[in-house]
């Protein structure tokens, strides 16, 4: 079903929604993305400053936005290391729009700003199908936001037009990309570029508040009111963590034989938390046997 972006102020906003839209007349797409309580979710098991929570809301919402253009199914997974005070952020996002996000080493992140943050960092983004080989772009942070980051990293790999604006307040995160298609309404070069340019300056000029607060109906009419628009479905955004007590078990297998064997010795058990979640997995002696038998002798002493 699609709808008309011509919608009243009492329009709800779309909470922990994604929401894709097409321009009639022009070959480009767009996806909004609002969240809140996932954001809720995601800060739940952590103590993050106040601009580190703006951070990781950016890069999940930047997360689901790259997630809508793969035409597979996977995990998109947006991660920046640096030598700031957060040396490394991660975001990802499968093809179900289920979201999970860590800030790793921020404990002591006092800074709001971007460039603080995340000083001299690389953005990655990771792209891993259920069928197929994984493949990872990488390009450096620049122009002080995760927006021109991504801008710069799609103009680098010659893709499709793409832009981005993100907004984050630490408790909401919000998102808007435009995306130009392959040539199919609109042939000529020149008028495609005319086309872009106007739908991008028209964007540019979205204010925090209105990615934060407004219903995509609500903002799109703002921003294109003179250009039609037909606006899809909303797909709800989750977050749920992919941790099991397998994958932790099979995590074990990077730790030496013998240093299993001393944290057995010492505390009578293996104990592993996970990052994204705190869920704690406890291993028994006996639920090790298999990664012990590696050693030359799996007996304790």
């Amino acid at each position: 079903m699609l709808y008309n972006a011509r919608m009243t102020d009492i329009t709800p906003i779309d909470n922990d929604l994604s929401r894709r839209f097409l321009f009639e007349q022009a070959d480009i797409r767009g996806e909004t993305a609002h969240l809140e309580q996932v954001l809720s979710d995601v800060l739940e098991s952590h103590q993050y400053a106040p601009g580190v929570q703006v951070l990781l809301g950016e890069f999940l919402a930047a997360s689901v936005l790259l997630s809508t253009t793969l035409k597979f199914e996977g995990t998109l997974v947006l991660q920046a290391r640096s030598e700031g005070q957060v040396p490394l952020v991660m975001a990802e996002c499968n093809s179900e729009l289920t979201v999970r996000a860590i800030a790793r080493g921020a404990q002591e992140a006092t800074a709001s700003d971007f460039d603080q943050l995340l000083s001299e960092g690389q953005l990655a983004i990771t792209i891993d199908p259920v069928k197929g080989q994984r493949y990872q772009g990488i390009v450096p942070l620049v122009g002080g936001s995760l927006a021109s980051s991504l801008d710069a990293y799609f103009e680098q790999s010659e893709q499709l037009h793409t832009r981005f604006w993100l907004r984050s307040d630490g408790q909401r995160a919000a998102g808007l990309l435009l995306q130009q298609l392959p040539a199919q309404l609109v042939t000529d070069a020149c008028e495609r570029e005319e086309q872009w340019a106007h739908i991008c300056t028209l964007a540019a000029t979205v204010q925090d508040e209105e990615l934060l607060e407004l219903a995509a109906e609500r903002m799109l009419y703002r921003l294109f009111h003179e250009d039609p628009v037909r606006l899809f479905q909303p797909r709800g955004i989750r977050f749920s963590c992919t941790c099991s007590r397998e994958r932790t078990l099979n995590a074990l297998s990077s730790i030496s034989v013998d240093e299993i064997e001393d944290i057995l010795r010492e505390q009578g058990s293996v104990t592993m938390d996970c990052e994204f979640c705190n869920q704690r997995y406890v291993f028994q002696k006996e639920d090790l046997a298999a990664l012990l038998e590696r050693g030359e002798d799996p007996t304790l002493h």
